[in-house]
């Protein structure tokens, strides 16, 4: 299965953009009833959110999550009770997790639904393999700019260890790689660019983003070089030779003995560099 690359945040309370936005390259498009919606704007936008969804068709419904307002908040409690009967949601984005407790509440609420369980402090960070095995959690991530607040961080290099705490949870709990955090410099493509290189170095895969126009640039940091895209598939080509031959060891033209694991990283490099070459032509 190819995983996401691209979520894109769009605000609950601009419901004209809703399937501009979906009509776009973006896997996943981000219904964002949480910081990007004023208070006093909340249930204007939850009503919209709703009216839109409910008129959608599966498929479309299906590349929709919605970010809700922190559990146990009235927002919260509001926005779940409107996505009760919103069925076939591709996700729904629970921010300010911080235990399986919240998790469940959510499940309680809207029933089988795949959770993104955001983590924005200390005790999130603290708890991530259990939040990472709670019932219904599809994915974790990582919200940086209220971790930076809470952690008192100030330069990258401090957010490192959280970063690599949640690849490790995601991984060790069967989720996928986790989705960066959103790059809020509009203006620095090249900067975005960088810093997915440097995310999909730590075991992240893809990023959401706040700007339809950085849907490109994040799939061209993380897309694989040709030497990677090669290299993958020559380790393939020698495992199906390996088989063909009757032979239970393949050994790559390097010397390289192939193992699963190796199997699964080949792999994934070459769902990968195709997926990013369907949407870049979408795109175009």
């Amino acid at each position: 299965m190819t995983p996401d690359l691209v979520a894109l945040y769009v605000p609950g309370d601009r419901p004209a953009l809703f399937g501009k936005a979906l009509a776009g390259p973006a896997d996943v498009v981000i219904l964002d009833l949480e910081d990007a919606v004023p208070a006093g704007g909340k249930d204007a936008a939850r009503a919209a959110v709703r009216a839109w969804l409910l008129g959608l068709d599966p498929p479309a419904r299906a590349r929709i999550s919605v970010r809700v307002n922190g559990v146990g908040t009235p927002g919260g409690d509001d926005d779940l009770a409107a996505l009760a009967d919103v069925a076939g949601l591709h996700s729904v984005r629970v921010p300010k997790v911080e235990s399986p407790a919240e998790v469940a509440r959510v499940v309680a609420a809207l029933g089988p639904v795949p959770v993104h369980a955001l983590l924005e402090s200390a005790v999130g960070i603290e708890a991530a393999a259990d939040i990472a095995r709670a019932p219904q959690v599809a994915a974790l991530a990582l919200g940086e700019a209220d971790l930076r607040s809470d952690l008192g961080v100030t330069s990258d290099a401090g957010l490192a260890w959280a970063r690599s705490r949640v690849v490790v949870a995601a991984r060790a709990a069967g989720l996928p790689a986790p989705m960066m955090s959103a790059w809020t410099d509009l203006a620095d493509t090249d900067g975005l660019i960088a810093s997915c290189r440097a995310g999909r170095a730590m075991g992240f895969l893809g990023r959401t983003a706040v700007h339809p126009k950085q849907v490109e640039p994040i799939l061209t940091g993380f897309a694989p070089d040709p030497g990677e895209v090669a290299a993958a598939q020559a380790l393939l080509d020698s495992l199906a030779a390996a088989g063909a031959g009757g032979r239970a060891v393949a050994v790559t033209a390097t010397g390289r003995m192939v193992d699963p694991a190796m199997v699964r990283g080949a792999e994934r490099v070459l769902a990968v560099h195709a997926h990013i070459r369907r949407c870049l032509g979408a795109a175009t």
